[in-house]
C-alpha cells in the first residue's frame, strides 16, 4: 500500500477530487492512503498564520518556515517518508517514468505551495524532491499535487480493474495510445477499421502499435527523438 500526505492551507480543493473514480476505489480497497492536512492547524498565534510578507518587499505572500516544519516533523513522527515533495512550478516535470518510480514507494509527503511559495529553507533543508505538472503557473499546488496522486494511484497493483489496462496507456514506452473504438461499428457511415473486427489478435496488436507509432511521430515527435 502507499501512503501519500498532502499538506495544505486550502484542503477542500482536494477532497472530491481523491474520493472518486478510480482513486475513491483505491482508497477504499484500501490500496491507497491519502491523509490531507490542514496546515492552519500548525499556524502561529490566535489566528493561525501560515504566511507573511516578503523580505525585500514585492507582491505576494510567503508561507512561513515555522508552521510548515511543525507540521513535517509532526508527520515524520509518525512515518518515514521516501519523498518530501514541493509541487513547484519550476520542479521537474511530471512524467510516465516519474509517476512509476512513484508508485514503488511507500510513504509519499507533498506540500502544496500558496500565495507565492513557501520559504526557500523548506526547500533547501528540507524537500527531498520538486515536482511541475507544466509551464504554467496555479493559483497553488493542491491541482497539481491531486494530478501527481491520480498518476501515481492509478498504477498501483489491484486498482484498476484490468491489471494489463496501465502497461498500454500513453508514454508507458515512450508512444502516445494508440486510436480506441467501440460499439457501434457503424456510426453516422464512420466504420471501425476492419482490423479490430477480425479477431486476429496478433494482427490487431501489430496494428495499435503501428498506430502508436504514426500518431506519436505526428503529435509528440519529441518523443522517438532518443530512438
Amino acid at each position: 500500500m502507499l501512503h501519500i500526505d498532502i499538506i495544505t492551507v486550502v484542503p477542500e480543493l482536494l477532497v472530491s477530487p481523491l474520493s472518486h473514480s478510480i482513486l475513491g476505489r483505491a482508497r477504499d480497497r484500501g490500496l491507497l492512503e491519502v491523509d490531507i492536512i490542514d496546515l492552519r492547524t500548525y499556524g502561529i498565534g490566535k489566528h493561525k498564520q501560515v504566511d507573511d510578507y516578503a523580505f525585500g518587499g514585492g507582491a505576494g505572500m510567503v508561507m512561513m518556515p515555522q508552521p510548515l516544519m511543525d507540521c513535517i516533523e509532526d508527520l515524520q513522527s509518525k512515518r518515514t517518508y521516501d519523498e518530501i515533495i514541493y509541487m513547484a512550478p519550476d520542479g521537474e516535470q511530471l512524467d510516465q517514468p516519474m509517476a512509476n518510480n512513484l508508485s514503488m514507494l511507500s510513504n509519499i509527503m507533498l506540500i502544496c505551495g500558496h500565495y507565492k511559495g513557501i520559504d526557500e529553507r523548506i526547500r533547501e533543508h528540507i524537500v527531498t524532491r520538486e515536482i511541475s505538472i507544466g509551464d504554467y503557473v496555479l493559483s497553488g499546488g493542491e491541482l497539481a499535487a491531486a494530478v501527481v496522486v491520480d498518476a501515481v494511484g492509478r498504477l498501483l497493483p489491484g486498482v484498476l480493474n484490468d491489471e494489463t489496462s496501465a502497461l498500454f496507456d500513453s508514454f508507458q514506452d515512450n508512444l502516445v495510445a494508440p486510436p480506441a473504438y467501440t460499439r457501434p461499428a457503424d456510426f453516422k457511415g464512420w466504420k471501425v477499421p476492419d482490423i479490430l473486427l477480425s479477431g486476429n489478435f496478433e494482427a490487431i496488436d501489430a496494428w495499435r502499435h503501428e498506430e502508436a507509432v504514426k500518431r506519436t511521430r505526428h503529435r509528440r515527435p519529441d518523443l522517438l527523438e532518443d530512438e
